[in-house]
């Protein structure tokens, strides 16, 4: 264990090492990212070698979703009981293999299964990730650096959709998929030789009448219970969702918008997409250190945040799609690439402040599950739906509400944060032995 001059306060470890082990949670996650968005750009080239349509391409985005709703609750258990290093370099070893294997795909079927595969990589990752950082670090940064390294989202993302435009324009859509898996699985590898921490009991104290309270195992109906009864977590889940819904549409589909409706060849619609995506790198960690500010004078601000971020998110793309063109209306896309990831790190920071120390991975687990049942894998399908039976403004335009719905329910979880953070077992988390 390091000394405690190496150890400052509120760290687990070194800082150094602390950093390091940041550093490479925030490769994997934008290599996460790039491998789960490379296929947007590519949609032209499927639709042009195998008449896909507009609804098939978005269950290639959204297969990937299916797969972490399903696996996301058991990995993440297996992250929180067992170890974090190994499940998150075991989940990256799998979903740079997966990607690697849609070169090989023949038809809509194999390529499906191959994107599915991805999201069973993928599925305790974000859970595993935040709950490295949860307790790596002071409670203090938690949203800021939550907020830091999710900028690799957007930035993943932006790299996913842009080199996958340009891969394909110079040597194929499927070298695309092959060249984005390497990468991600060199960095997988390394993470095996970090530092993780301890796996925390599942106690809570029971009073027993005097000043020594006594640790009780808390069973399965007891965990599931506590998940039931802290209703600011179950409001940041669906809130989550609502947001999701949007982003993940954008994501998808902004670039075939660009294409058709300004009639961009698909390399540069791809570029200016990818922007887009990547002003989130700006709003992510702004998002986190607003929030951390705010809260130091108000306790449920980090809910609040989330709620006001979100209802300007619907603002700007609903008067982006619905009332604005050319410079102005692109001019909105990349204010909107800002709010738009805004709420994340603070709502992020809440699935981890409510919830007891030893469930922190499956918290965040269940939240990626509805995020992405009921928001991100349904969101490009709906675009999809939609632009095939009316175009792809309208799509756009009807998603862009979504955020609204989310506004309402972080703002319903803030009425509950400060007596569900009170009911929080403190219990301290310890490094492993090296």
């Amino acid at each position: 264990m390091p000394k405690n001059s190496d150890r400052p306060e509120g760290y687990l470890l070194s800082k150094s090492h602390s950093y390091f082990i940041f550093s490479l949670l925030f490769l994997l996650y934008m290599f996460d990212y790039i491998d789960r968005l490379v296929v947007v750009s590519l949609f032209p080239y499927l639709i042009r070698d195998w008449g896909l349509t507009d609804t098939q391409c978005g269950m290639l985005v959204s297969a990937v979703y299916w797969s972490i709703v399903l696996f996301s609750f058991p990995v993440s258990v297996i992250v929180d009981r067992w170890s974090r290093k190994r499940s998150i370099g075991l989940m990256a070893v799998l979903w740079s293999l997966a990607t690697a294997a849609c070169a090989f795909a023949q038809n809509f079927a194999h390529l499906f299964v191959a994107r599915s595969a991805i999201g069973i990589g993928e599925a305790g990752y974000a859970p595993g990730g935040t709950a490295m950082i949860s307790a790596l670090f002071p409670e203090k940064k938690r949203a800021w650096l939550v907020g830091i390294w999710n900028m690799s989202i957007p930035l993943g993302s932006a790299l996913g959709v842009a080199l996958g435009g340009y891969i394909a324009v110079r040597y194929g859509w499927r070298q695309a998929f092959g060249l984005v898996a390497v990468p991600g699985l060199i960095i997988a590898l390394l993470f095996f030789f970090v530092r993780d921490y301890k796996t925390v009991e599942l106690t809570k104290s029971q009073e027993t009448g005097d000043d020594c309270p006594v640790p009780l195992k808390m069973k399965t109906w007891y965990i599931i219970r506590e998940f039931g009864r802290t209703p600011s977590l179950l409001f940041t889940y669906i809130g989550f969702a609502g947001n999701t819904f949007l982003t993940t549409s954008i994501l998808s589909w902004l670039p075939t918008y660009l294409h058709r409706v300004e009639n961009l060849p698909m390399e540069k619609a791809s570029f200016k997409g990818s922007l887009v995506l990547l002003m989130a790198i700006v709003g992510s960690p702004l998002g986190g250190f607003l929030a951390d500010r705010w809260i130091k004078k108000k306790a449920n601000a980090r809910l609040l945040f989330s709620a006001i971020s979100s209802l300007i998110t619907a603002v700007i793309f609903v008067s982006a799609f619905g009332l604005f063109s050319g410079d102005i209306q692109y001019a909105l896309f990349l204010l909107g690439g800002i709010s738009a990831i805004a709420f994340a790190s603070s709502a992020i920071a809440v699935t981890q402040d409510v919830v007891h120390p030893g469930l922190r991975a499956t918290s965040y687990s269940l939240c990626v599950i509805v995020q992405n049942l009921l928001g991100s894998s349904l969101g490009p399908i709906f675009t999809g739906f939609f632009s095939d039976r009316f175009d792809i403004k309208t799509a756009l335009t009807l998603v862009a509400f979504s955020p609204i719905l989310a506004g309402i329910f972080f703002y319903a979880g803030s009425r509950f944060y400060e007596r569900d953070l009170a009911k929080v077992e403190k219990i301290s988390v310890c490094p492993e032995e090296r």
